[in-house]
């Protein structure tokens, strides 16, 4: 036999062997030694793929002892990776075995069999079998227990790193993260339920990717911040459900400061397989945002990449809130969990966010379509007995009515990131609940929602600010509303329900009407002072007249207030007192509430939700600020990044007096200044059929080139005053004013500035740019260039015109008439050239 037969031989019986292994247990196993006297390491082998290597120890002990990445050494010891299982409080590891186990060395691989520890109670049998394929290296994990038992923990495997440090954090398959800075306690655990890691750090481009293969198997994961300051990463695998351990009557913490596992216990299964899979990862390649001009890219990056995501708890819980906040809440009344999306870019957190929506349409909305307003690992914020099994309830302070626009809006948004009509038809009879349910609640029919309580005096609040008494008609909620109205109504057209549509939009327009009145008139434009107020009670009292600026803000953002001046004085007023006191970013309010329309530990001025400064509302007064003066929006979008710089954002807040960090509930919220940057400065909005694009830059910015994810196509946009360019690779469209860019196999449409459907479409396979020079009902002129240098047919398909009706059309120094057909379309077939083809059609 040839040597190279024998190799192929060799390799196949490795294989087999992952499967085949033969795993014979004894009954008569002494007692293991604990974990801190490791034995004398054994022969060693190495498996390596040229990015990866693995040096795994065989004798005594059966472990992997390093882990090196690109020559970077991330693992070093002899209890570098290694299984275990605990029960009846007794730990046995792979590290302690009760017999040497038998290596198959191969090219490819090593099969190591007969993996036995444990004792006369219980044992396990492992065999392990190590395999290069391609850029993966992986573990297969073959087990076999002598009888099934409950056990307290059971990993396969346990890995430690060199250090806490070795990692910034671990990006999880749902799209959110496990971000090490936030383990300031040792020990310290944080589990997820995700069946992939990718680890990252900031320092270096070298990053790994953890993903565990068990079919039919549920698969946990745990991170902890152990007390010789390393970072113990643990693999749990079982038939089973995998549930907290904590609190005994909630069970769903996930993150545990002190010793002590985060899960239930789970059963020891007969016979169980899974496969780890590693795979080296370029991470400056993987988060390469592009070039940013005039601001930090760098900074950005990190917090998108972190604060933006560490309000994802689980798969299936994704909110504002940290989960390493105490009591871990999610507030379903944030309306920009779905934006954050748009900022962070990440394919895996859009997909995940579409499964949480899922099981908040499932679990989170009542019968009669209230949304609860809240989640926790615990029920301690609850009112009494307002909160289901599933963890969701309503908060003690009131009833936080924006929790029903605001899943609504979450729907629409993520909708628009992802285009998913099958997805968004399966939420459209629980988003009619939710608005139906909170539309019912304008009584006395003028378009403005009323809350739950009526008057200050009930001391309850009824949205997001939930410590300050609104109440009846409050400007908060119906802003809130009215986006998520105008959002929705053009879903339930798309669905093809007119009806649906046309109320929710008449509604959103009466809703406009009455929230623009002067507050003599029963609307909440206070003439005095020039601002929207908080809110009304049922008696006509006005209250919150002191600058509440989100309220403000999403009135400008949102399109309820449209008439100039008042946005003027507005944002005027609010960069006039900004100048004043030097703040680094917008306060909540900015001047005090009145005693009596909050809670009496919120005075004096400024104090907490009476005047100190909430970085969530970055996007709505980016937005807000970015169509009037746009250099006052990138003020503040830098004054973040520098205040990222300073302290890592991560805080609930900034105290108003000297504008350090306050509160224990980290908010990913905070990064909603940079999401900003990219929705209203760079202006990339992406929506369901189109990446619209509306930038409004300053000078400073020019020359960015951003790259950026929309709907799996990797996109680069170029931006510079007056001239943005979309191009996928193919096709590059060029224009000096806003458009809508989609392109898919060899088609391209362009959407003029922002309609919502295709002014023009471009078949052809050829490489080529697109250059709009004028766009308007008289005339249309473009340039179509060649970007391979090779002349080919294209078909243009101009929309939207006048239906049967004669055209002139230029191509080239060629002129002709043509007439529309009954559709509005003309259609006709060219050559693109290098030199570039100047095409017009007007109308006669």
């Amino acid at each position: 036999m040839k040597s190279h037969q024998k190799r192929a031989l060799l390799n196949s019986l490795l294989i087999k062997m992952a499967w085949l292994c033969s795993i014979t247990l004894t009954n008569s196993v002494p007692v293991l030694a604990t974990r801190n006297t490791l034995p004398r390491p054994g022969k060693t082998y190495v498996i390596e793929n040229g990015k990866i290597q693995l040096v795994i120890n065989c004798g005594n002990q059966a472990s992997v002892v390093s882990m090196a990445l690109n020559g970077r050494q991330v693992i070093n010891a002899p209890d570098g990776m290694y299984t275990a299982l605990n029960y009846n409080g007794k730990t046995f590891t792979s590290l302690h075995l009760l017999r040497k186990p038998a290596a198959v060395p191969g090219k490819d691989g090593i099969v190591i069999n007969n993996i036995i520890y444990g004792d006369d109670e219980l044992s396990v049998a492992e065999c392990w079998t190590f395999l290069r394929k391609g850029d993966e290296i992986v573990w297969q994990i073959a087990r076999k227990f002598s009888k099934k038992v409950a056990l307290t923990a059971n990993s396969a495997p346990v890995i430690n790193f060199k250090s806490i440090k070795t990692w910034d954090g671990a990006f999880q398959g749902y799209g959110g993260l496990a971000w090490f800075y936030l383990f300031t306690d040792k020990p310290s655990s944080y589990g997820v339920h995700s069946q992939t890691s990718r680890f990252w750090n900031s320092r270096n481009a070298d990053g790994l990717d953890v993903s565990v293969s068990s079919p039919g198997n549920k698969v946990a994961m745990t991170y902890k911040y152990t007390a010789d300051n390393r970072l113990e990463y643990t693999i749990v695998v079982s038939p089973q459900a995998i549930i907290p351990r904590l609190d005994k009557d909630t069970h769903r913490r996930l993150f545990i400061r002190g010793d002590g596992n985060v899960w239930e216990p789970v059963p020891g299964v007969n016979n169980s397989t899974q496969s780890v899979i590693f795979k080296y990862a370029n991470n400056t390649k993987r988060y390469d945002r592009g070039h940013l001009t005039g601001v930090n890219g760098k900074q950005i990056s990190a917090v998108l990449n972190t604060i933006a995501r560490i309000g994802v708890i689980d798969s299936l819980h994704y909110g504002g809130n940290s989960w390493a906040t105490p009591y871990g809440p999610i507030c379903l009344h944030e309306q920009y969990i779905a934006q954050l999306g748009l900022g962070i870019n990440d394919p895996a957190y859009l997909k995940g966010y579409k499964a949480c929506l899922d099981f908040y349409r499932d679990h989170a909305i009542k019968a009669d379509g209230r949304v609860y307003s809240r989640w926790a690992y615990s029920n301690e914020d609850a009112a009494p007995g307002q909160y289901n099994k599933y963890g969701f309830y309503e908060a003690q302070w009131g009833t936080l009515m924006d929790s029903n626009p605001d899943y609504v809006s979450n729907v629409a948004d993520l909708f628009d990131l992802t285009g998913n009509n099958n997805w968004v038809k399966g939420q459209q009879q629980a988003c009619e609940k939710a608005l139906d349910w909170i539309l019912n609640r304008d009584k006395n029919h003028n378009g403005l929602v009323e809350m739950m309580n009526d008057n200050q005096d009930e001391q309850k609040s009824s949205d997001w600010i939930d410590i300050v008494w609104a109440s009846y008609e409050n400007a908060f909620v119906n802003a809130k509303l009215y986006y998520a109205l105008s959002k929705w109504a053009k879903i339930e057209k798309l669905l093809g329900n007119i009806t649906k549509a046309e109320y929710y939009k008449n509604f959103a327009a009466k809703l406009k009407e009455s929230f623009n009145k002067p507050c003599s008139q029963g609307g909440l434009w206070d003439e005095e002072n020039n601002c929207y107020v908080h809110w009304r009670d049922k008696s006509g009292a006005i209250h919150g007249r002191n600058m509440v600026t989100p309220v403000n803000f999403m009135a400008i953002a949102y399109g309820i207030c449209d008439q100039q001046e008042r946005q003027q004085q507005i944002l005027d007023g609010i960069e006039e007192q900004m100048q004043k006191e030097k703040l680094f970013f917008w306060p909540l309010t900015l001047t005090s509430y009145e005693p009596g329309e909050l809670r009496k530990d919120q005075l004096p001025f400024p104090n907490y939700e009476n005047g100190d400064l909430f970085l969530s509302w970055g996007a709505v007064g980016v937005a807000a600020y970015a169509k009037y003066k746009p250099q006052i929006a990138l003020k503040y979008v830098k004054n973040v990044l520098q205040q990222y710089g300073n302290d890592g954002l991560a805080f609930q807040r900034y105290s108003r007096k000297d504008q350090h960090g306050q509160g224990d509930d980290i908010l990913a919220g905070n990064s909603l200044a940079i999401v900003g940057l990219y929705q209203s400065i760079y202006g990339v909005n992406p929506l369901y059929n189109r990446l619209y694009l509306d930038p409004h830059l300053t000078p400073e910015l020019a020359g960015t080139m951003l790259k950026y994810h929309y709907q799996d196509q990797l996109l680069n946009i170029r931006l510079s005053p007056g001239d943005y360019i979309i191009a996928d690779g193919r096709v590059e469209l060029r224009a000096a004013e806003k458009f809508g860019f989609y392109a898919t196999g060899n088609l391209l449409s362009y959407f003029d500035k922002g309609d919502e459907n295709p002014a023009m479409q471009i078949t052809g396979s050829t490489r080529y740019r697109l250059t709009i020079n004028l766009w308007t009902g008289q005339q249309k002129t473009f340039t179509i260039n060649s970007l391979n240098g090779k002349a080919q047919r294209v078909t243009f398909r101009i929309r939207a015109l006048k239906p049967l009706t004669m055209y002139s059309l230029r191509v080239g120094g060629k002129i002709s008439s043509t007439k529309s057909n009954s559709k509005g379309d003309i259609v006709f077939t060219d050559n693109t050239s290098a030199g570039g083809r100047k095409i017009s059609i007007t109308a006669f």
